[in-house]
């Protein structure tokens, strides 16, 4: 049995990697890009640094700063309305896993029309749409090198997983200096969805060997360098280490696939506006005991990987501290509770069976070691309060 490996045509990783956007641009034959991207990456200089370094190659660009966390049908529209306006031949996606997914939208529907449902998983999208040169200035969604984009239909509060190598962009710029500034919560938030994302691409039931080889090296570079990132985020070879891990976890879970802990997720992050790392965060300990039974020796690797077992420990101890480690983690980086966020108990405990309903027809629990049922779920979601 094959298996269809699909990444960026370019990719440049590294401190700088981001001044390349010129060359890059040249080599795809582009002259005209729009710079996608948020109010946080223009207040920071980003994106005007991005248009300077254009502008030293004779390139002119715009901005486009409308993009909004956990992106959703409207916050694009006008982004689309912006394509459709314009004479743009590319864009430069550059942001978190919000911009970069808002971009992935936006380049698609910008060229072909219609609406986002239209593109909605099960649909694979293999359209090509403007070719998008995706800058990360966060380590953890890994949306630079996946072939996935997830926008939010505001009237029902579904999150809409839309794949196809339509959505891949063409360039990666992976460059760890744009990620010094990143405060603490955030680190912790989007470090966490890179290491749920490795481990969930390692135990898929469409794990490959070319997707476990980019999730244990994900591993290994998240594991030891969370805590380091998330206390000093000045540490460069700590932000290193977790923009490359971040990178390899995209790589690992866009060729094999994510699971129950994505698809538990993003009902909680559709109704109560959590952010996507940081509802991963809050399942990511429970989902992975519940699971653990179905695939011991994966998760025993997992524990390897990280660095919090070694080979002399069995696979009931490796997996023991694997679970420690996960709930240590989420203590150390203080991962909120649903309560501590700020839901509301009983809204909370009202909608869990809906909320169940969706991961499940999300598919993403279908890829999971134990496929759970809808009650499974409800439970899990209840151990979170």
């Amino acid at each position: 049995m094959s298996n269809q490996i699909i990444l960026p045509r370019i990719m440049q990783v590294g401190a700088g990697a981001s001044n390349e956007v010129p060359n890059v641009l040249a080599s795809l034959g582009c002259k005209r890009p729009l710079i996608i991207t948020d109010k946080m990456m223009v207040e920071l200089g980003y994106a005007g640094r991005i248009q300077e370094c254009l502008s030293g190659h004779q390139i002119a660009s715009d901005v486009f700063a409308d993009t909004v966390p956990e992106p959703t049908v409207s916050s694009i529209q006008a982004g689309v309305d912006r394509v459709r306006d314009g004479d743009y031949d590319s864009i430069i996606a550059l942001g978190g896993g919000s911009p970069i997914d808002s971009a992935k939208a936006i380049a698609i529907l910008g060229k072909h029309g219609g609406a986002m449902r239209d593109y909605k998983f099960p649909r694979m999208v293999i359209e090509a749409g403007l070719p998008i040169i995706a800058v990360p200035t966060t380590a953890g969604t890994g949306s630079e090198v996946t072939r996935v984009t997830i926008i939010t239909d505001e009237t029902t509060d579904e999150k809409m997983l839309c794949m196809g190598i339509g959505f891949m962009p063409v360039a990666a710029l992976v460059d760890y200096n744009l990620t010094l500034s990143l405060p603490s919560r955030i680190t912790a938030d989007t470090g966490i969805d890179a290491l749920t994302h490795a481990i969930e691409a390692y135990v898929s039931k469409k794990a490959n060997l070319y997707s476990d080889s980019q999730a244990l090296s994900a591993m290994r570079l998240l594991a030891p360098n969370l805590r380091r990132a998330y206390h000093n985020g000045a540490d460069k070879e700590a932000r290193e280490a977790m923009m490359l891990g971040s990178t390899l976890a995209g790589v690992a879970f866009s060729n094999a696939s994510v699971a129950l802990v994505h698809g538990m997720s993003r009902p909680i992050g559709a109704a109560f506006h959590v952010p996507h790392g940081l509802s991963n965060a809050m399942l990511l300990p429970s989902v992975t005991q519940y699971s653990l039974p179905a695939a011991p020796e994966r998760y025993a690797d997992c524990a390897r990987a990280m660095g919090v077992a070694d080979g002399q420990d069995s696979v009931e101890v490796a997996n023991d501290k694997l679970l420690k480690e996960l709930h240590a983690l989420n203590d150390e980086l203080q991962v909120p509770t649903p309560a501590q966020f700020g839901i509301d108990r009983q809204t909370f405990f009202d909608l869990m069976p809906t909320m169940a309903e969706q991961a499940l027809a999300s598919g993403s629990p279908n890829n999971n070691p134990r496929v759970p049922s809808i009650d499974d779920m409800i439970v899990i979601y209840r151990q979170l309060w």
